[in-house]
């Protein structure tokens, strides 16, 4: 009958346990909203059930989607006192008179299958094993796994130790995939809107042998392509691979279609890094953020010297009239701010990569015990696609480092502006032109931070290489993609180590760019392994 707009079931009071009862109701949809035509609008499902119990307006904590799916699975867990409540809400259709009727009925349930377990108990008809937990579920019959409730103790109880591990994941695999890419991109935007705004933008200055050299925030390739083009794309595919491996990849090799157990092992996994997630957050942000602003930025603009090349960061310096040391001061702290923050959550991408890769070959290791053919060609088929996300976020890493020491080595050059000096350098092979090495000897941070980032970026891929890319099947497509970064990354080393390395380099970019679109270099056929392969 309706109540409320909705599909009303009265309690049956025939003696059902929790679990049998729950079952009827759930197939019968009690509780749901009635469709326009009147008829009930389907069975409930884990997840509609668990948002329809968070959208309680009294109930400020909701409940978590594997304490539902607990419900809705043939196991002998049953259902807290707690949630007994919001459930009794969900089936009285938000009645008082039908909320109450529900409570009582479903508490008696759960009193009747806690007493059933309790006879199973005593007539020995549970193994031991089984059973060594049982007198807990009188106190609370949602028994689920330690990282459940760490993460539900995390979440209820602030005051617990921030997991950063947890945290910084949850940036890549919760929400919508295109809220990490978007912030970063809005992030560079705005910082491209202030310096427009303080005048820094596009400025030149007269370099000490005359030189007029352009200085503008938005003609450095490592503020420009490298936070609104390279590293949200960098995102954007690690994004994807890590919610295909959580949401599809692992439950078909690992887990065996089991979500929580799946969830859990992946939570795990997270956790066991935790210790490199600090490490690597303590890095960038004091060492790479804070420490090397104060060194680069800060102490030349109050005090000068340090034998830095003139950028917009220092522009103060030697163009008082367009900015000021004070403004400076403040432009280039929001500047070191989003980029040390930037890279964390680059590397965090990487730390991710690797989990993934290690995760996917141990799952491979243990399945060479397992006879079926199908199988084994599961993970070989998720092994290459997971390779192909490798080689695309180890393309954009080397691009954000050929970024860097560009702009870094352009600096010292005697180029009027990048694009000048990249074409001038081209040139002098065609025509043997003038050389345009370096005119001035600076110090150059940005080359040893460009090299820590190209370094990591491949290690990552290496070790998915060697991993996962030791079969037979992968050779060709592994030879392909190996070859590829191995041009990219020589273009990184060489870039202003010789006249016209900048023919080189666009070569490298060039297969790079196509390497994104088609990470196999060339459609590469499979081998007779799935084609001939029988599966009943």
């Amino acid at each position: 009958m309706p109540k409320n707009g909705k599909l009303f079931l009265p309690p049956p009071k025939d003696g059902s346990d929790f679990k049998e009862l729950f079952k009827q109701l759930a197939a019968a949809g009690a509780g749901r909203p009635l469709g326009s035509d009147g008829f009930p609008a389907g069975p409930w499902t884990p997840e509609l059930l668990a948002e329809a119990i968070s959208q309680i307006d009294s109930n400020r904590t909701g409940v978590d989607l594997r304490t539902v799916q607990l419900w809705f699975q043939e196991n002998e867990k049953g259902i807290s006192t707690t949630n007994i409540r919001w459930l009794a809400r969900v089936f009285g259709c938000d009645d008082p008179v039908a909320t109450s009727e529900w409570q009582m009925e479903l508490s008696a349930a759960q009193s009747r299958l806690t007493a059933k377990r309790r006879g199973l108990k005593k007539s020995g008809s549970r193994p031991a094993a089984e059973v060594p937990n049982l007198a807990l579920n009188v106190v609370d019959e949602e028994m689920e796994s330690p990282v459940k409730l760490e993460r539900d103790s995390e979440a209820n109880q602030p005051s617990r130790r921030f997991n950063l591990a947890r945290r910084s994941e949850a940036l890549f695999s919760r929400g919508s995939p295109l809220d990490l890419p978007a912030s970063v991109f809005a992030g560079a935007t705005a910082l491209g809107f202030l310096s427009y705004i303080v005048g820094i933008h596009s400025t030149t200055y007269n370099r000490a042998d005359g030189l007029v050299k352009q200085v503008g925030f938005l003609w450095a390739p490592n503020w420009t392509f490298l936070f609104m083009v390279f590293l949200p794309l960098f995102f954007v595919f690690v994004i994807e691979l890590l919610l295909f491996w959580k949401n599809e990849g692992r439950l078909r090799i690992v887990a065996a279609g089991n979500r929580v157990e799946s969830d859990d092992a992946w939570a795990s996994n997270v956790d066991a890094s935790s210790y490199t997630y600090w490490a690597v957050f303590m890095v960038c942000v004091l060492f790479a953020g804070l420490f090397q602003w104060i060194g680069v930025c800060l102490i030349p603009l109050v005090k000068g010297g340090g034998n830095y090349a003139i950028d917009w960061g220092k522009l103060a310096l030697v163009r008082p009239e367009v900015i000021s040391v004070p403004m400076e001061i403040v432009f280039t702290a929001l500047a070191y701010l989003y980029m040390c923050l930037c890279f964390y959550l680059f590397f965090v991408g990487l730390i991710l990569l690797h989990t993934i890769i290690h995760d996917l070959w141990k799952s491979g290791e243990a399945s060479r015990n397992r006879p079926r053919i199908d199988y084994q060609y599961h993970v070989h088929e998720i092994g290459l696609r997971v390779m192909r996300g490798i080689f695309r976020c180890t393309v954009l890493g080397l691009l954000i480092a050929i970024c860097m020491k560009a702009q870094s080595s352009y600096l010292a050059s005697n180029g009027k502006d990048i694009v000048a000096w990249l074409l001038a350098d081209m040139s002098s092979v065609l025509h043997e032109g003038k050389d345009m090495g370096n005119g001035f000897s600076y110090r150059m941070p940005t080359h040893y931070s460009s090299l820590l980032i190209a370094i990591s970026t491949i290690i990552v891929f290496l070790y998915g290489s060697i991993r996962l890319g030791a079969g037979s099947r992968f050779h060709l497509p592994m030879w392909k993609m190996s070859a590829a970064v191995g041009l990219l990354f020589t273009s990184y080393l060489l870039i202003d180590a010789f006249t016209g390395f900048s023919i080189l380099l666009c070569l490298a970019v060039l297969l790079a760019m196509y390497g994104l679109i088609d990470p196999e270099l060339g459609r590469w056929r499979a081998s007779d392994w799935g084609s001939n392969q029988n599966v009943s």
